[in-house]
């Protein structure tokens, strides 16, 4: 294996990956089920989310048949090694898990029905794994673009921690941060389960559902 894997803790800056000023490959154009553009700027009224919840073949699938997303892609968020390749993100080394990027028409979808999509397709009480997926990079993680989203996804938790631990679930583990930079993830990985159809899908959720009309936020 070409580099040593970390599955127990995020490495430190200091100790992450180099990485590069560029990525190597150029990104599609078109997301292959929806048709609209991958990349930004995105159009006026778009709103865009960031969710970590586990592998993010299956999380962007989950997404995109989602009534109102405009585009999803997929890419690697919340580490320090700018443009990193995904075999460096699986070793560790980087502190970046794997995310995917939402572009939705808030008249259409609401984020908080995001937020319930992302709490009830995988388990958040996981740490550094889903399922059988282990490491770093598979954990849980809500990446907010504005005030008003880290209150609503800091709400929703709060809210689904009740759910879970009334089911017999621990404490929820995703992280909530102010979204740093996204990488996006290398061509092959983009709508990877609409080019393979029966390729890998390591997404479950607990089958505890998280209620809604709770996790409001002004502004």
């Amino acid at each position: 294996m070409l580099f040593h894997r970390r599955e127990t803790r995020l490495p430190s800056p200091e100790e992450a990956l180099k990485g590069r000023p560029e990525p190597e490959f150029a990104l599609p154009d078109r997301h292959t089920v929806l048709g609209n553009p991958l990349a930004g700027p995105y159009p006026e009224g778009l709103a865009v989310a960031d969710f970590g919840l586990g592998c993010f073949w299956g999380a962007e699938r989950k997404f995109w048949q989602t009534p109102g997303v405009w585009t999803t892609l997929v890419g690697y968020q919340g580490g320090h090694t700018p443009n990193p390749a995904y075999e460096e993100v699986c070793s560790g080394l980087t502190g970046h898990t794997e995310a995917v990027r939402v572009v939705f028409d808030p008249s259409a979808v609401s984020y908080e029905t995001l937020l319930k999509l992302f709490w009830e397709s995988h388990d958040p009480t996981q740490g550094f794994r889903q399922g059988n997926d282990t490491g770093t990079q598979y954990r849980s993680a809500v990446y907010t673009h504005s005030p008003a989203q880290q209150a609503e996804a800091e709400a929703s938790r709060t809210a689904y921690q009740s759910v879970l631990r009334a089911s017999g679930y621990g404490d929820i583990t995703t992280e909530i941060l102010p979204a740093g930079p996204f990488y996006a993830a290398e061509p092959h990985h983009q709508q990877y389960l609409d080019k393979n159809p029966a390729g890998y899908c390591g997404i479950g959720g607990t089958g505890v559902s998280c209620p809604v009309g709770v996790a409001k936020a002004d502004g």
